[in-house]
């Protein structure tokens, strides 16, 4: 027979027992959320030392002892900032490159504005990437560079190494899209139906809470809801909330994208797949990837939503080097660069790969590069200017 006073009181202590925890998770909450938050990113220190319209190159210098020759470019894409590479001491690509003797240089794209609408990816490509490259070479008095590209900025790297080969020593693409004919991710099958003519004839660039939006509803039970309530359930944690408000800063500082780079971006590459087939043209030549005769490491996540390992994979078979290499990371777009597993992976690996090829000499390139042709949209051509800071000339 059932006790009813023993049930009762066995309830009524479970209640007091839940109502002490619940008190002392929102009295931990509380002086986590009302003190001081470290949240803070891209806090190493580092030198703008060139910069070209809204486009900077930030150098950051290795103290370690033992350095590699060649230093090394990294191109981020135009969607959201490079800050991400630095996010906060103990998850910062940059650090991890650093300390193993790797002197840095990145390109940050800025904040286009309205009079940036026109400026195409022969732009980014020949004119900004080729400007700054060119302008470390001479600082640097040498004749090659290592290139690294993410995401969007990785296609733009492959552009580049294929029309400029003689410049790049090694090159590394990271989540880099390059084929576009697969269904693995569910913003490929968006891409192919958006009618972007109409799109950017309508908003003139592309906006970056438009974008934001969109990659939102690419997983909304996850990116909308599961993450707030990780966060509800973990706001009694300095460490965790001081990571979530660093991460939710890096992902709504974002720029928009030039309206004809965004235009040429989905037509060339999500529609018709020019790139990795050979027919891609910039600057009047085509991108033919056969000229990528130097060293190789691609690298992708197996859980990328955003750019699925079908959109990387295809790289290391249509280029013209012999020394390539693919590594797939059990990660996402971004876990690959800030998650506490990658960090211990994907830096070092890219270190020590870039350390193995430091005194090789490259064999002789396909092609060299035409002569400078370049005549940007005349409402810019009147507004660029270059400054040389710090005295880096």
């Amino acid at each position: 027979m059932i006790n009813m006073s023993e049930t009762i009181h066995k309830t009524m202590n479970t209640i007091a027992e839940n109502s002490e925890m619940m008190w002392n998770f929102a009295d931990d909450a509380s002086d986590v959320l009302l003190g001081d938050l470290d949240t803070e990113i891209a806090q190493t220190p580092y030198e703008v030392v060139y910069q070209q319209d809204r486009v900077k190159l930030k150098y950051y210098k290795s103290e370690a002892k033992t350095k590699l020759k060649t230093p090394l470019l990294i191109v981020y894409a135009l969607i959201n900032r490079e800050t991400m590479l630095d996010l906060q001491p103990g998850r910062s690509v940059v650090n991890t490159f650093l300390e193993n003797g790797i002197d840095i240089y990145m390109i940050d794209w800025g904040y286009p504005t309205r009079k940036d609408r026109y400026i195409t990816i022969d732009d980014h490509v020949n004119g900004y990437m080729d400007d700054v490259i060119d302008f470390i070479l001479e600082k640097e008095k040498i004749p090659q560079i290592n290139l690294m590209g993410i995401c969007m900025g990785g296609t733009f790297c492959v552009m580049y190494s294929a029309q400029h080969p003689e410049k790049i020593k090694n090159l590394v693409t990271t989540v880099a899209p390059t084929s576009f004919d697969t269904d693995q991710g569910l913003l490929h099958s968006w891409m192919k139906c958006v009618d972007v003519d109409k799109m950017m004839d309508t908003l003139g660039n592309m906006p970056s809470d438009l974008m934001n939006f969109g990659f939102l509803l690419l997983n909304p039970a996850r990116l909308m809801i599961d993450k707030y309530i990780s966060f509800m359930e973990n706001m009694n944690s300095k460490d965790f909330v001081e990571n979530f408000v660093r991460m939710e800063k890096w992902i709504f500082d974002s720029p928009d994208v030039p309206g004809e780079t965004f235009r040429q971006f989905v037509k060339d590459f999500y529609q018709q797949n020019k790139l990795i087939k050979n027919e891609m043209e910039l600057g009047g030549t085509i991108v033919d990837l056969k000229n990528l005769t130097m060293p190789l490491l691609n690298i992708y996540g197996k859980f990328d939503h955003l750019v699925p390992p079908g959109a990387c994979e295809q790289l290391t078979k249509a280029v013209g080097s012999k020394d390539v290499q693919d590594v797939c990371l059990d990660t996402g777009h971004i876990g690959i660069y800030v998650s506490s597993k990658c960090q211990k992976e994907f830096g070092p690996r890219i270190s020590i790969w870039l350390k193995e090829r430091d005194g090789e000499k490259q064999d002789e390139p396909v092609k060299k590069s035409s002569p400078k042709l370049r005549i940007k949209n005349k409402d810019l051509k009147d507004n660029a200017h270059v400054q040389f800071l710090h005295g880096s000339l």
